[in-house]
């Protein structure tokens, strides 16, 4: 039999880390883990956040990020060795050998290039292809993923398109230089379900004709199981479990994976209130400067007390346009909002102490929403000052409150959000919200990022918190499986217009209209197969 195309063995990689008033330590963030893939085969690398998933595949580029150190252990690449090598060996092989594709397309483009030169660069660069060749593999790859006008795509900006059709770009960059190996970091994680589809099935197929092997790093054990042929199930940098695509969802044999298969969002049992709204947005429009058109159009939503609106759409429907509206960060062009009864100013900067406090919103990227610097304790007690001006023992001790809230603990008030796993990050984020005790949290995509053990955990919690604090929730997602988990009603946003607006018993029954319809399709289901039923009843 030929040689693996990649293969490790025992590999470990450690870290510094640097406690405050304690002694620097070595920290273990992949302990032994071992792997091998053959070429036109796709591995997929699973796990929660901090399970060792991205610095795995990082490794197939002999590459470790922030001061990471591939400390033991062997990686083969086309049966040389070069967890070792350096310089000019590994500048010859990061961009022709082996290529990456980030989770973040947008961060990693260069928004001063057109996107043809970008795509193209790392092919002629390695001389791997003449520019004119690499430009006609680029317009080939654009064609079979799938984007517009696949001719003069190239000639754009990366801000001239949509997430999507620069995930997609980014796809193509990769495959250019006619790797053998391409390592896919959760490339589809920050789309809605419908572009995700569209992704997975270009990268699926592009993957086959050009025959390349893959890494593909993910949480989502349904995105992977259409695209895989093996996974390996990761947590705390080691190897739970390893098998073929098949055996590792329909049959199981460790307790973590059985756990992650069997993760299924429990239906949220709907309330009703006959309380007045606590937010009630009527004929909102909005736009952004030097835009003609409106990017929000005549919205009209209601939020009542202790409930939850789920706001689900596609990228681009103006899902996160209306929290910046409703947050006073972007200014409606038409339009009213009423809050507990008061009408909301569209500036947030001349809205009450009240106003501030009592509307408080989580982020879906909990790693940039705080301060790393600061500890949990003063990220957590910043608004507690802010607000109530609260010192001293009082503050502390009401901090601690709020960390058992969350379920985390005294124990964490000094650590430092580098020092949290992702799903801790997000309580904690939780925790600074609910310390200003609001009336309204709006939650933007708080669980996209998250494994579904960990995001099953968090959306307990905030369900928990709403039982016990009535406090009321917009929660924006594209995961019909969360809105099922804990909406009371639903809002379905397209194009900035609502199609479809009412109690979650309603909208989620049929008769559907077409673009709620696609919607509910589009969510990936568990089972081997899914994408090219639904890819082919799309195609019918």
């Amino acid at each position: 039999m030929d040689k693996p195309l990649l293969q490790i063995d025992n590999l470990t990689i450690e870290a510094t880390a640097y406690p405050p008033g304690e002694a620097p330590r070595r920290i273990t963030i992949v302990d032994g883990v071992s792997l091998s893939l053959e070429k036109g085969k796709v591995l997929g690398l699973i796990g929660e956040s901090g399970a060792g998933k991205s610095t795995i595949g990082l490794s197939a580029m002999a590459y470790g990020r922030g001061g990471i150190e591939l400390s033991g252990g062997e990686i083969h690449l086309n049966g040389r060795e070069i967890r070792k090598a350096r310089g000019r060996v590994l500048r010859s092989l990061r961009g022709a050998e082996v290529t990456y594709v980030a989770q973040s397309a947008a961060a990693a483009f260069n928004p001063a290039k057109r996107l043809m030169e970008q795509v193209t660069e790392a092919a002629i660069t390695h001389g791997r292809a003449t520019k004119a060749e690499a430009e006609k593999r680029a317009v080939d790859l654009f064609r079979k993923l799938g984007l517009p006008e696949p001719e003069s795509f190239g000639n754009r900006y990366p801000h001239q398109v949509s997430g999507g059709q620069l995930q997609r770009a980014m796809t193509a960059m990769a495959l250019c230089p006619q790797p053998d190996l391409v390592i896919f970091d959760e490339p589809t994680t920050a789309l809605d379900v419908t572009t995700q589809l569209g992704v997975l099935a270009a990268i699926k197929a592009a993957i086959r004709d050009q025959g390349v092997a893959a890494l593909y790093i993910t949480h989502d054990l349904a995105v992977v199981a259409q695209i895989a042929d093996d996974i390996m199930v990761l947590r705390h940098g080691k190897t739970v479990e390893y098998g073929t695509a098949e055996q590792i969802i329909t049959a199981p044999k460790e307790e973590y994976t059985q756990a992650l298969v069997s993760v299924v969002a429990k239906d949220h049992e709907e309330k009703n209130s006959d309380l007045p709204p606590i937010l009630e947005v009527k004929g909102l429009r909005a736009n952004y400067r030097g835009m003609t058109r409106d990017v929000l159009s005549n919205i009209n939503v209601a939020i009542q007390p202790g409930t939850t609106l789920a706001v689900v759409g596609e990228s681009g429907s103006g899902k996160s346009t209306l929290a910046r509206v409703i947050t006073g960060l972007l200014p409606l062009s038409a339009g009213q909002m009423v809050f507990d009864g008061r009408p909301l100013t569209p500036d947030q900067k001349s809205r009450s102490r009240d106003d501030l406090r009592e509307l408080q919103m989580i982020y879906q990227m909990a790693d940039v929403a705080m301060n790393p610097r600061q500890t949990v304790g003063t990220i957590i007690g910043r608004p507690l000052q802010f607000y109530f001006g609260m010192k001293g023992k009082v503050l502390r001790n009401r901090v601690v409150e709020l960390l058992d809230e969350i379920e985390l603990g005294e124990k964490f008030i000094d650590r430092y959000p580098a020092e949290l796993s992702g799903g801790q990050k997000q309580r904690v984020c939780i925790a600074r919200a609910l310390a200003a005790k609001p009336k309204l949290i709006i939650c933007d995509e708080v669980t996209s990022a998250l494994d579904p053990l960990v995001a099953e955990g968090i959306l307990k919690l905030l369900a928990d918190l709403q039982e016990r604090e009535q406090v009321s929730y917009m929660f924006i997602t594209h995961d019909i499986a969360t809105v099922r988990a804990i909406a009371d009603t639903i809002a379905v946003m397209h194009l900035g217009k609502l199609v479809r607006y009412g109690k979650k018993s309603e909208v989620l029954a049929p008769p559907f209209d077409d673009y709620t319809d696609m919607l509910l399709k589009s969510v990936p289901e568990l089972r081997m197969g899914w994408m090219e039923e639904v890819m082919g009843t799309a195609a019918e």
